[in-house]
């Protein structure tokens, strides 16, 4: 699918002013979903963008129109073009993983191998590098099962996937390399991100990319489980801002994790229903699966530590998003 135009819900200018102008930084899975947004933010920002990218996920085309990018086709498994691809970098911005829940359990080798060891060739190349920090998409998968809501950092790690172990285990790695290596980490916790160029198009996709597709061919979305469960929907210009920030923020960030949401809580079934009416439809009511292993009840940031260090907030609220994710699955998928 190819890119959005550059999107105007969002003068990054304004919220960043001069900071990146001139400077070299790495995005590694930066043809993917969030990577690409990133790179836009960069580029709109004065930044010098490499990105690196196997296109295991990623798209070149979400890369179309938002200004110039040096592109390097490798895996952050590939360690001589990773370390290639951070020399001169004063950030990196560590995208790059195996997304998806339900796959990591049918491939949890695979899953500790990228994601995992991945994420530990990244922090050895910044390293090495003399990188001034690396931001890591770090994900809530992380809080697991834990009743207490909101999810606060505090909160011990409670893995239910091999994804979210992946994610819990790269935290430490880079709590681990702030300390003994003076390598600055800012490990930011995603909750379930979506926006334009977020792909519906495979057996795993994000709910509300799923959601799309299923209702714009007219067919009914499909839900696994009671659809009772609740998320914190967060549009993917608020990811960007959390990384931007982390990235400029005066003082060491050391490896601590920091939630990255919009601090509300919308179910399953609320976000079928608002998803119908946005296109006319509400007749496109659920149909319901067995709930899928791995999968976590409710979702909800707390953004008080993440306030207090980056000075956070959302920028883009749900509704908003929604609509303007709507407005590009019916341009890409009509």
């Amino acid at each position: 699918m190819a890119s959005s135009s550059p999107h105007p819900l969002t003068d990054w200018r304004a919220l960043h002013g001069g900071h990146f102008q001139g400077t070299r930084v790495l995005i590694t899975g930066g043809a993917g979903f969030i990577g690409s947004h990133l790179a836009e933010a960069l580029n709109t920002l004065g930044a010098s963008v490499v990105v690196l990218d196997d296109l295991n996920g990623g798209n070149r085309g979400n890369l179309e129109g938002i200004g110039p990018v040096k592109f390097v086709e490798a895996s952050i498994l590939e360690t001589a073009a990773l370390s290639a691809a951070t020399q001169g970098c004063r950030y990196v911005f560590h995208q790059a993983a195996l997304g998806s829940v339900p796959r990591s359990v049918e491939q949890p080798v695979r899953y500790h191998e990228v994601n995992t060891t991945g994420t530990l060739h990244v922090l050895e190349a910044a390293r090495a590098a003399g990188v001034r920090r690396v931001m890591f998409a770090a994900s809530s998968s992380a809080y697991g099962e834990t009743p207490t809501l909101p999810k606060v950092e505090t909160i011990p790690p409670d893995p239910l996937s091999p994804y979210a172990a992946n994610k819990a285990a790269c935290e430490s790695l880079c709590r681990a390399y702030s300390a003994s290596y003076g390598l600055d980490t800012a490990p930011l916790r995603y909750f379930n991100i979506f926006g334009p160029r977020q792909s519906p198009n495979n057996a795993y996709a994000a709910v509300i990319a799923a959601f799309a597709k299923s209702l714009l061919a007219g067919k009914h979305p499909m839900i696994f489980g009671d659809g009772e469960q609740s998320r914190d929907f967060t549009f993917v210009h608020n990811a960007v801002h959390a990384n931007l920030l982390a990235a400029r923020n005066e003082k060491p960030i050391a490896g601590q994790v920091l939630n990255v949401a919009c601090g509300v809580r919308i179910s399953v079934n609320e976000l079928a229903a608002a998803m119908a009416q946005s296109i006319g439809r509400p007749d496109l009511t659920p149909t319901y699966q067995p709930e899928r292993a791995g999968d976590v009840k409710h979702s909800l940031a707390d953004l008080t530590r993440v306030s207090k260090v980056l000075g956070y907030q959302p920028i883009v609220d749900f509704r908003t998003g929604l609509d303007a994710a709507m407005a590009w699955y019916k341009t890409a998928l009509m």
